[in-house]
């Protein structure tokens, strides 16, 4: 969902309610966290790579900070068929895991699917579950093709046999997803038939409608290459027609003044996307102030679902969309507190850490680093919010330490560029405590950084310029036999292993300067 993602100011849906198994007790609004899976990377910063105790680990913690609902990207539209050995054990645990939600936690559990993606089984054979890139082997299928769309809905009926016991499943009517000149009722038609699936697989799991960049925006992008949000109109028209199918049980993710005028707001979740990470974006954790904290304090009537795409990387904007879902306030010592649930006795020195994150003072990134590096590693232990650190505290540590190091070598490139003094020894310290901390949790996807970039846009070198002329809105002219859909596939498919491509551009430049 990489569009969807990139438009981070955006208020984006995700799904919610529900009336399944094992999850009466979870009562009140949602407050919900957002499991998103696209990227393959390392254990434990991708999702994908988590164990059942990994999954429980980090329920725990929500749980603790206020969250009652999980939403999963299990990226079913990847897996081929056969199955490779990796994507059988990945359903076989990840039905471990919403069981294990519902028994032990009385937690809300949804599942994420894009509306008419397949698979390149071929393609998607060449890798495992964990290592699979999801541009790489995806396709789509015509909702007007009613033989191919049953050959979709077959295949992921087959899948969704062990995921049966969800809340509900969430199907976004965008990124990824459309089919050049598809409508509106194409749309609905293909809810209906996940309606049907859903009904057969068990009767009571919600069907919620993900509101975002609209069916026939979308399906408009694939067919001109030009990209617009939906019109009013067209949004009303979508939803008008699925009040008419009426799938129920069914729910709204997002679009809330759409379903004042219509009269279904009770639906309606906000999925205040972007609050807590953006996504794609390079692992590095955000202290944003206020951001994730009114993002939190910003429900639908239903509640409020956040997201993040590094889960264990970013804890602070986790617990600030927490408190702000509760109306709680957050202040110095709240953070100084949560951080001591993490690491006891150390909550001073990661706040510093989180905090410093947020300046533009290389000198306070540095001594923030410095000091937590300096801690003992007998002296970290976890705290009783230990599964939010999704590992060790000492890894938690040494993560925070590489972030602030990078934050540090950024700044001072920034000083430095575009032709200063100190730009090679700049530029050196930059590529090597990235190349670090991307070595330890191995993120390839996009790596936008916007006054990195514009620093780099003022160097003369061709590496430079290709690697910035590579970004996932590039729209070259049509090649003969292309259409735009082929354009926007291929672009996202490039910029699946964008931050080694960065990487190596960087240093390409180092090796140039005198």
């Amino acid at each position: 969902m990489i569009r969807a993602l990139l438009l981070a100011s955006l208020i984006i849906p995700a799904a919610v309610g529900g009336s399944a198994q094992g999850t009466q007790a979870a009562q009140g609004k949602i407050v919900g966290m957002y499991v998103h899976q696209h990227w393959p990377y390392n254990h434990p910063y991708a999702a994908r790579t988590w164990t059942v105790e990994d999954w429980r680990g980090y329920a725990d913690g929500l749980q603790r900070i206020g969250f009652n609902t999980i939403l999963i990207w299990p990226m079913l539209e990847t897996m081929p068929d056969p199955l490779t050995p990796s994507d059988k054990a990945y359903l076989a645990k990840l039905g471990k895991v919403i069981d294990t939600l519902h028994a032990e936690f009385k937690m809300r559990v949804y599942i994420a699917l894009c509306p008419n993606v397949g698979v390149n089984s071929a393609e998607a054979s060449k890798a495992t579950f964990e290592k699979r890139h999801f541009f790489y082997c995806d396709t789509r299928v015509n909702p007007a093709d009613a033989e191919a769309m049953a050959k979709l809905l077959a295949w992921r009926e087959r899948l969704f046999r062990s995921l049966k016991n969800v809340d509900g499943v969430a199907i976004i009517d965008s990124d990824p997803g459309g089919w050049a000149g598809s409508t509106n009722q194409e749309f609905v038609d293909l809810l209906g038939m996940h309606r049907k699936m859903l009904d057969r697989l068990r009767p009571g799991i919600e069907l919620i409608y993900w509101m975002h960049a609209g069916w026939e925006a979308y399906s408009r992008f694939y067919q001109t290459g030009k990209f617009a949000m939906g019109t009013d109109a067209e949004q009303i028209d979508c939803l008008r027609r699925l009040i008419k199918l009426n799938p129920e049980p069914w729910g709204l993710a997002n679009g809330l003044g759409y379903a004042r005028q219509i009269g279904v707001e009770q639906k309606v979740i906000g999925f205040n996307y972007g609050r807590i990470e953006g996504e794609p974006s390079f692992p590095l954790t955000n202290f944003t102030g206020l951001t994730a904290f009114e993002g939190g304090g910003l429900p639908g009537p239903r509640g409020v679902m956040g997201n993040a795409q590094t889960h264990c990387v970013q804890l602070p904007n986790t617990f600030a969309f927490a408190r702000g879902s509760q109306g709680k306030p957050i202040t110095e010592g709240d953070w100084v507190q949560f951080a001591n649930d993490l690491v006891p006795g150390q909550g001073e020195r990661i706040h510093a850490g989180w905090r410093a994150l947020g300046t533009v003072d290389p000198a306070a990134l540095r001594l923030a680093a410095d000091q937590l590096a300096a801690i003992p590693t007998a002296a970290l232990k976890p705290g009783p919010l230990k599964g939010l650190l999704l590992g060790s505290a000492p890894r938690f540590r040494s993560d925070l330490v590489m972030m602030l190091r990078q934050r540090a070598a950024i700044e001072e490139f920034l000083v430095a560029a575009p032709s200063g003094p100190n730009l090679k020894s700049a530029l050196g310290k930059l590529i090597r405590s990235a190349s670090a901390w991307q070595k330890v949790h191995g993120y390839q996807n996009y790596w936008y950084d916007p006054r990195l970039h514009a620093a780099l846009a003022k160097i003369e070198h061709p590496a430079i310029k290709d690697i910035l002329r590579l970004t996932p809105e590039a729209m070259p002219p049509l090649e003969p036999g292309q259409t735009h859909f082929d354009i926007v596939r291929r672009n996202y498919s490039r910029i699946e292993t964008y931050t080694p491509k960065m990487l190596g551009a960087l240093k390409k430049l180092y090796s140039s300067l005198r």
